[in-house]
Protein backbone atom coordinates (compact mmCIF):
# COMPACT_ATOMS: atom_id res chain seq x y z
CA UNK A 1 0.00 0.00 0.00
CA UNK A 2 1.88 3.63 -1.05
CA UNK A 3 1.13 5.59 2.33
CA UNK A 4 1.47 8.82 0.40
CA UNK A 5 4.48 9.99 2.42
CA UNK A 6 7.12 10.72 -0.51
CA UNK A 7 9.06 13.92 0.46
CA UNK A 8 6.92 14.66 3.31
CA UNK A 9 9.03 15.87 6.06
CA UNK A 10 8.15 14.87 9.72
CA UNK A 11 10.68 15.79 13.09
CA UNK A 12 11.23 13.22 15.28
CA UNK A 13 12.16 13.47 18.66
CA UNK A 14 14.59 10.65 20.64
CA UNK A 15 14.72 9.54 16.33
CA UNK A 16 18.35 8.30 17.19
CA UNK A 17 17.66 4.89 19.41
CA UNK A 18 15.02 2.40 19.93
CA UNK A 19 11.66 3.47 19.01
CA UNK A 20 12.10 6.41 17.44
CA UNK A 21 15.12 4.91 15.35
CA UNK A 22 12.20 2.84 13.98
CA UNK A 23 9.62 5.23 13.13
CA UNK A 24 12.71 6.95 11.00
CA UNK A 25 13.69 4.60 9.19
CA UNK A 26 10.26 3.05 8.33
CA UNK A 27 9.40 6.68 7.21
CA UNK A 28 12.72 6.80 5.04
CA UNK A 29 11.72 3.18 3.60
CA UNK A 30 8.47 4.81 2.53
CA UNK A 31 10.10 7.73 0.83
CA UNK A 32 9.52 10.69 3.53
CA UNK A 33 12.02 13.32 5.05
CA UNK A 34 12.71 12.50 8.27
CA UNK A 35 14.49 15.66 10.99
CA UNK A 36 16.37 13.66 13.52
CA UNK A 37 16.16 16.01 17.15
CA UNK A 38 17.99 14.59 20.46
CA UNK A 39 20.90 14.10 22.12
CA UNK A 40 22.35 11.22 20.83
CA UNK A 41 24.55 12.51 18.57
CA UNK A 42 26.92 9.57 17.86
CA UNK A 43 24.18 7.39 17.26
CA UNK A 44 22.23 10.29 15.06
CA UNK A 45 25.51 10.70 12.57
CA UNK A 46 25.70 7.32 12.58
CA UNK A 47 21.86 6.58 11.31
CA UNK A 48 21.85 9.99 9.42
CA UNK A 49 24.90 7.84 7.35
CA UNK A 50 23.39 4.95 6.96
CA UNK A 51 20.05 6.88 5.52
CA UNK A 52 22.01 9.22 3.20
CA UNK A 53 24.17 5.86 1.78
CA UNK A 54 21.23 4.64 1.03
CA UNK A 55 19.59 7.21 -0.93
CA UNK A 56 17.34 8.99 1.48
CA UNK A 57 17.69 12.32 2.63
CA UNK A 58 17.33 13.56 6.81
CA UNK A 59 18.46 16.45 8.74
CA UNK A 60 20.23 16.12 12.52
CA UNK A 61 19.17 18.61 15.33
CA UNK A 62 21.80 17.33 17.87
CA UNK A 63 20.50 19.08 21.01
CA UNK A 64 18.98 18.37 24.91
CA UNK A 65 15.24 18.50 25.62
CA UNK A 66 13.25 19.99 27.25
CA UNK A 67 13.97 23.01 25.25
CA UNK A 68 12.19 25.63 23.72
CA UNK A 69 14.43 27.21 21.52
CA UNK A 70 15.51 24.46 19.99
CA UNK A 71 12.21 23.22 19.24
CA UNK A 72 11.63 26.56 17.92
CA UNK A 73 15.09 26.47 15.68
CA UNK A 74 14.51 22.70 14.54
CA UNK A 75 10.86 23.79 13.21
CA UNK A 76 12.62 26.49 11.47
CA UNK A 77 15.37 24.50 9.97
CA UNK A 78 13.56 22.08 8.94
CA UNK A 79 11.09 24.29 6.67
CA UNK A 80 14.23 26.52 5.62
CA UNK A 81 15.92 23.39 4.36
CA UNK A 82 12.90 21.08 3.21
CA UNK A 83 10.04 23.89 2.44
CA UNK A 84 7.54 22.12 4.29
CA UNK A 85 6.22 20.72 7.80
CA UNK A 86 3.85 17.58 7.60
CA UNK A 87 4.22 15.95 10.93
CA UNK A 88 5.81 15.64 14.32
CA UNK A 89 6.59 12.99 16.27
CA UNK A 90 7.10 13.26 20.02
CA UNK A 91 8.91 10.43 21.31
CA UNK A 92 12.10 11.81 23.60
CA UNK A 93 11.64 10.34 26.96
CA UNK A 94 12.94 8.19 30.04
CA UNK A 95 11.39 5.67 32.81
CA UNK A 96 13.92 7.82 35.52
CA UNK A 97 12.30 5.81 38.82
CA UNK A 98 10.95 9.08 40.31
CA UNK A 99 8.82 7.55 43.07
CA UNK A 100 6.60 8.77 45.64
CA UNK A 101 8.04 7.08 48.47
CA UNK A 102 11.68 8.06 47.53
CA UNK A 103 11.61 10.46 45.32
CA UNK A 104 11.18 14.09 46.24
CA UNK A 105 9.18 17.23 44.65
CA UNK A 106 11.89 18.49 43.06
CA UNK A 107 12.98 15.26 41.51
CA UNK A 108 9.38 15.29 40.51
CA UNK A 109 9.25 18.46 39.10
CA UNK A 110 11.98 17.56 37.07
CA UNK A 111 11.41 14.42 35.92
CA UNK A 112 7.73 16.27 34.83
CA UNK A 113 10.07 18.89 33.02
CA UNK A 114 12.42 16.25 31.02
CA UNK A 115 9.27 13.83 29.77
CA UNK A 116 6.71 16.10 29.20
CA UNK A 117 7.43 19.99 28.54
CA UNK A 118 9.06 19.49 24.68
CA UNK A 119 5.92 17.60 23.43
CA UNK A 120 3.87 21.08 24.26
CA UNK A 121 6.98 22.83 22.96
CA UNK A 122 7.77 21.18 19.41
CA UNK A 123 3.95 20.58 18.73
CA UNK A 124 3.26 24.62 19.46
CA UNK A 125 6.08 25.54 16.86
CA UNK A 126 5.14 23.86 14.39
CA UNK A 127 1.43 24.41 14.50
CA UNK A 128 1.35 27.25 11.97
CA UNK A 129 3.26 25.13 9.52
CA UNK A 130 0.81 22.05 10.15
CA UNK A 131 -1.97 24.22 9.23
CA UNK A 132 -0.68 25.20 5.71
CA UNK A 133 -0.07 20.85 5.04
CA UNK A 134 -3.02 19.69 7.45
CA UNK A 135 -0.39 17.94 9.01
CA UNK A 136 -0.64 15.55 12.03
CA UNK A 137 0.90 14.98 15.23
CA UNK A 138 1.74 11.71 16.65
CA UNK A 139 2.56 11.20 20.70
CA UNK A 140 4.38 8.62 21.63
CA UNK A 141 3.59 7.65 25.21
CA UNK A 142 3.42 4.70 27.52
CA UNK A 143 1.31 1.85 29.37
CA UNK A 144 2.82 3.63 32.68
CA UNK A 145 0.18 6.20 31.78
CA UNK A 146 -2.95 3.43 32.27
CA UNK A 147 -1.54 0.58 34.59
CA UNK A 148 1.47 2.50 36.55
CA UNK A 149 4.11 0.44 37.10
CA UNK A 150 5.02 1.45 40.93
CA UNK A 151 7.97 3.58 41.47
CA UNK A 152 7.88 6.10 38.50
CA UNK A 153 5.57 8.39 39.51
CA UNK A 154 6.75 11.43 37.49
CA UNK A 155 7.74 9.26 34.20
CA UNK A 156 3.61 7.84 34.45
CA UNK A 157 2.30 11.15 35.21
CA UNK A 158 4.21 12.71 31.95
CA UNK A 159 2.79 9.90 29.99
CA UNK A 160 -0.67 10.57 31.46
CA UNK A 161 -0.11 14.21 30.46
CA UNK A 162 0.83 13.08 27.21
CA UNK A 163 -2.54 11.44 26.30
CA UNK A 164 -5.02 13.95 27.69
CA UNK A 165 -2.51 16.31 25.71
CA UNK A 166 -4.04 14.07 22.59
CA UNK A 167 -7.00 14.46 22.67
CA UNK A 168 -6.86 18.34 23.98
CA UNK A 169 -4.99 18.95 20.88
CA UNK A 170 -7.21 16.69 18.04
CA UNK A 171 -10.03 19.17 19.83
CA UNK A 172 -8.49 22.33 19.56
CA UNK A 173 -6.91 21.14 16.16
CA UNK A 174 -9.46 19.69 14.04
CA UNK A 175 -10.94 23.16 12.80
CA UNK A 176 -7.37 22.96 10.63
CA UNK A 177 -7.65 19.81 9.46
CA UNK A 178 -4.43 18.50 11.67
CA UNK A 179 -4.77 15.10 13.64
CA UNK A 180 -3.42 14.43 16.49
CA UNK A 181 -3.11 10.68 18.04
CA UNK A 182 -1.14 8.66 20.15
CA UNK A 183 0.69 4.79 20.12
CA UNK A 184 0.68 3.31 23.82
CA UNK A 185 2.91 0.82 24.03
CA UNK A 186 3.86 -1.72 26.83
CA UNK A 187 6.72 -4.07 26.21
CA UNK A 188 9.52 -3.21 23.71
CA UNK A 189 12.83 -4.27 23.89
CA UNK A 190 14.57 -0.53 23.24
CA UNK A 191 17.93 -0.10 24.38
CA UNK A 192 16.92 1.87 27.30
CA UNK A 193 14.22 -1.07 28.29
CA UNK A 194 17.71 -3.60 28.02
CA UNK A 195 19.80 -1.70 30.29
CA UNK A 196 16.77 -0.98 32.89
CA UNK A 197 15.95 -5.25 32.83
CA UNK A 198 19.78 -5.65 33.33
CA UNK A 199 19.76 -3.60 36.77
CA UNK A 200 18.13 -7.07 38.39
CA UNK A 201 19.96 -9.51 39.96
CA UNK A 202 18.43 -12.35 37.69
CA UNK A 203 17.66 -10.32 34.58
CA UNK A 204 17.01 -13.69 32.59
CA UNK A 205 14.28 -15.03 35.04
CA UNK A 206 12.62 -11.21 35.03
CA UNK A 207 12.45 -11.51 30.89
CA UNK A 208 10.86 -14.60 31.26
CA UNK A 209 7.57 -13.42 33.79
CA UNK A 210 7.30 -10.17 32.25
CA UNK A 211 7.44 -12.41 28.46
CA UNK A 212 4.33 -14.20 30.11
CA UNK A 213 2.38 -11.49 31.20
CA UNK A 214 2.11 -10.39 27.58
CA UNK A 215 -1.18 -12.50 25.94
CA UNK A 216 0.12 -12.21 22.37
CA UNK A 217 2.66 -14.79 21.72
CA UNK A 218 4.46 -14.20 24.66
CA UNK A 219 6.72 -12.23 23.70
CA UNK A 220 8.02 -7.85 23.98
CA UNK A 221 6.27 -5.73 20.48
CA UNK A 222 8.92 -4.80 18.55
CA UNK A 223 9.85 -1.65 17.88
CA UNK A 224 9.82 -1.84 14.28
CA UNK A 225 5.33 -3.12 15.22
CA UNK A 226 5.23 0.74 16.84
CA UNK A 227 6.87 2.24 13.68
CA UNK A 228 4.42 0.19 11.22
CA UNK A 229 1.53 1.58 12.92
CA UNK A 230 2.97 5.21 13.41
CA UNK A 231 3.90 5.28 9.75
CA UNK A 232 0.06 4.71 9.54
CA UNK A 233 -1.28 7.32 11.65
CA UNK A 234 0.87 9.92 10.08
CA UNK A 235 -0.11 9.44 6.61
CA UNK A 236 -3.45 9.85 4.58
CA UNK A 237 -4.86 6.36 4.87
CA UNK A 238 -5.85 7.31 8.52
CA UNK A 239 -7.26 10.55 6.97
CA UNK A 240 -10.01 10.27 9.38
CA UNK A 241 -8.48 8.73 12.68
CA UNK A 242 -7.39 11.65 15.51
CA UNK A 243 -8.05 11.98 19.38
CA UNK A 244 -6.89 8.12 19.08
CA UNK A 245 -4.81 6.06 21.83
CA UNK A 246 -3.18 2.89 19.98
CA UNK A 247 -2.42 0.35 22.07
CA UNK A 248 0.53 -1.78 20.23
CA UNK A 249 1.61 -4.17 23.32
CA UNK A 250 0.17 -7.99 21.95
CA UNK A 251 -2.98 -7.34 24.07
CA UNK A 252 -0.69 -6.26 27.63
CA UNK A 253 -3.24 -3.81 28.74
CA UNK A 254 -6.67 -4.36 27.79
CA UNK A 255 -6.73 -8.76 28.33
CA UNK A 256 -8.21 -10.19 31.37
CA UNK A 257 -4.92 -10.95 33.62
CA UNK A 258 -6.36 -14.80 33.85
CA UNK A 259 -5.88 -15.41 30.17
CA UNK A 260 -4.15 -18.13 29.58
CA UNK A 261 -2.93 -19.55 26.00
Amino acid sequence: MDLHLKDKVFIITGGAKGIGEAIVLALVAEGAIPVILGRSEEASIRLEKKIKDGGGRCLNVIANLPNPEACKKTVEEAVEEFGALHGIVNNAGVNDGVSLESGSPNAFRESVTTNLMHYYDLAHYAIPHLRKTKGTILNISSKTAITGQGGTSGYAASNGAQLALTREWANELAQYGIRVNAIVPAEVMTPQYKKWIHSFENPEARLRKIENHIPLENRFTTSDEIASTAVFLLSDRSSHTTGQWLFVDGGYVHFDRAYEN
